[in-house]
């Protein structure tokens, strides 16, 4: 069979084109009620516009998959019946062309070529086509499956169906989509950019990858309470709400890591949560409100365990995507297969400003050294926040293969055990890949002794006015008194992780950020 070609299905969004003209309207609210108005006629005519379902036989894919190597001109005799969603069209006389688009596997989405010729439909259903259908629509096809004259695997149509009209037109790429746009209507940013739906499978191969690791282990995963009576894990300004049932101040969770450590103690050694955390704190290129984290406890491990565990997570994570092993970031490239070092909190701050910092080192020495380095501070800073903030500002940006950050003042972690041979420091690490903390552990401190003074001094100083001090938690030192096991824990950051591995901001990786309201 010989037909006119159409350009090929694989058409990009900044090129989509349609010349029904009347579908193409440039006023966006004329282009709604001419839209409307074909629904109308649909209705009008007898014809749904939104059924309940298709005679569909086949998916695009298997198409694809059924069919693929025919030989141009060619024709099968098989008829299927196929719906995906118009991402290209061209009505030309006794033919019409359109590229149909279905979500796939790694998001890429699949794409087959639809004719309506007038022979084969009728001048009736082939002007119902012109003056109906538009970009966007999903329709149902039934046909024969050919190859085009230039070998273009094809459905020529015998019949159609709409399966859902679109009132608005979608938006073009690179014109109607900006950064800001395509967050806020990441609906439209899934249907125009592959990028944005490869995202959408990068991200859940890579919580799978982490949840199938831990599996691996024995590690069993719960659920741990959003709303709670008192916020701890973590030192964060928590968002506040109210139970009207119990008239109980309440506030969103912080961190998972409180009631993970009751599960050890009821004899849960080895546990995990993947869950949301809610901080309402700044909004940046690496901040969220609202993002995910792993958490995991294991009973009779310690800071050293867990980065072996954590560094087993990140591999098979970037294996899970095929990222590979070196990856590359703006900071520049990272080398996992590499030494997975570890460096001192103090001896790492000390090299970089030329000063020997130890835990006994004044807070106005730590002021001088801020001020010489432009390091923004509180002056009422002591010396433990400051060397924390120091070494943030100047030795974390330039870590860029994974690095295990250690040996911390006490106040980095109040729920991490003293060190078992260091003084004024603690057992736990930050692990920082491309200049940016993704994850952080450490030997859990378990003596109720010890956690009861550490929790009173963060109580005070939420009591002095610091939104981001834990509150003393009863419960959770209760819990404890009860004996906890030795055991190690983790907190990885699984908006980060998806960022190492895309380049991405934090945006991009949350399939639907907090936004600001539309004006």
């Amino acid at each position: 069979m010989r037909q006119p070609e159409a350009p090929t299905g694989n058409v990009e969004w900044s090129t989509v084109t349609s010349e029904n003209s009347s579908a193409q309207a440039p006023d966006p609210n004329d282009q709604r009620q001419v839209r409307t108005d074909k629904r109308n006629t649909l209705l009008a005519n007898g014809e749904e516009a939104y059924p309940v379902g298709v005679a569909r036989t086949h998916t695009l894919q298997q198409v694809r998959e059924q069919f693929p190597n025919l030989e141009p001109d060619q024709a099968t005799g098989v008829k299927v019946g196929i719906a995906g969603r118009i991402v290209f069209m061209r009505n030309t006389g006794k033919l019409c062309f359109a590229t149909l688009q279905e979500g796939g596997p790694q998001g890429s989405g699949t794409r087959l070529q639809v004719m309506l010729s007038l022979a084969n439909v009728g001048e009736e259903r082939l002007a119902q086509w012109k003056s109906l259908v538009d970009l966007g629509d999903h329709v149902f096809v039934h046909g024969e499956v050919i190859s085009s004259r230039r070998g273009e695997l094809s459905v020529m149509a015998d019949a159609f169906q709409m399966a859902s009209k679109a009132l608005r037109p979608l938006p073009v790429l690179h014109a109607d989509l900006n950064e800001e746009t395509r967050v806020r209507q990441r609906y439209a940013d899934l249907i125009v950019r592959n990028e944005a739906r490869e995202m959408v499978y990068k991200r859940a191969a890579i919580v799978k990858a982490v949840r199938d690791t831990l599996g691996s282990h024995g590690y069993v995963e719960v659920e741990t309470p959003m709303l709670q009576l008192v916020h701890g894990g973590a030192s964060a300004r928590p968002f506040k709400t109210h139970l009207n049932a119990f008239d109980q101040d309440m506030t969103l969770r912080i961190a998972t890591e409180l009631y993970l450590k009751r599960c050890v103690v009821g004899g849960v050694d080895r546990v995990f949560e993947v869950g949301r955390i809610f901080r309402n704190e700044g909004v940046d290129s690496t901040h969220s409100p609202e993002f995910t984290t792993l958490e995991s406890y294991e009973a009779y491990a310690d800071q050293f365990v867990m980065a072996d565990r954590i560094k087993e997570i990140i591999l098979n994570a970037a294996d899970a995507i095929g990222a590979g092993r070196q990856i590359e970031t703006p900071r520049g490239t990272v080398n996992l297969d590499g030494e997975w070092r570890w460096m001192g909190v103090y001896p790492g701050l000390s090299e970089a400003v030329g000063v020997e910092i130890t835990p006994d080192t004044e807070a106005e020495v730590l002021r001088e050294i801020a001020a010489k380095h432009e390091v923004k501070i509180d002056p009422a800073w002591g010396a433990q926040k400051l060397v924390i903030e120091l070494f943030g500002e100047i030795v974390e940006p330039t870590l860029i293969d994974p690095t295990f950050v250690c040996d911390f003042p006490p106040l980095a972690q109040p729920l991490a055990r003293p060190h078992r041979d260091k003084p004024g420091v603690i057992e736990a690490w930050d692990l920082i890949i491309g200049g940016m903390e993704r994850g952080t552990a450490f030997s859990e401190l378990i003596d109720p002794v010890i956690q009861r003074e550490r929790l009173t001094e963060q109580s005070l100083m939420a009591a002095g006015g610091d939104p981001e001090a834990m509150q003393l938690d009863e419960d959770f030192l209760r819990a404890l008194e009860y004996g906890a096991p030795p055991m190690g824990g983790i907190g990885l950051g699984i908006d980060r992780l998806v960022m190492l591995f895309t380049g991405a901001g934090i945006r991009e990786t949350i399939l639907f950020p907090l936004l600001k309201p539309e004006a």
